[in-house]
């Protein structure tokens, strides 16, 4: 007889990109549910409920912002339209609290992570 595994909960992990509701805000920030790319560790975001993580957009005035990186076609009703990660524009959220859901696009692949993750330290220079 095989036994059922037990499923692990749903966690965000890095380079994963999540559904967030960004309200409330205040000025240029971003409002309502947005797909949001995350930097921080699973480990991280389990023992905290928060996430640090970068908003992602179709805005086309995207194309000409040096601090937003084109990481290719977005899903859904917006699929011929580029998808932006905002550089930026980090963040930290309860996710929990937030009702953050996995996005269809899962998470973003090394190479374009790889670029977010330049781009966010030319900004911030860390180490």
């Amino acid at each position: 007889m095989v036994t059922p595994q037990k499923q692990r909960p749903w966690i965000p992990e890095r380079q994963d990109i999540i559904w967030i509701d960004c309200n409330p805000q205040v000025g240029q920030e971003m409002r309502d549910v947005h797909p949001f790319l995350i930097l921080s560790p699973r480990i991280f975001n389990e023992k905290t409920s928060l996430v640090i993580g970068l908003p992602m957009t179709t805005a086309e005035y995207n194309a000409d912002n040096p601090f937003a990186v084109a990481v290719g076609k977005a899903s859904g009703r917006k699929a011929e339209k580029t998808s932006y990660v905002l550089c930026h524009q980090p963040k930290s959220f309860d996710w929990r609290l937030r009702g953050a859901k996995a996005h269809p696009l899962k998470s973003l692949p090394d190479s374009l992570f790889v670029q977010v993750c330049e781009r966010l330290n030319q900004i911030i220079q860390v180490g």
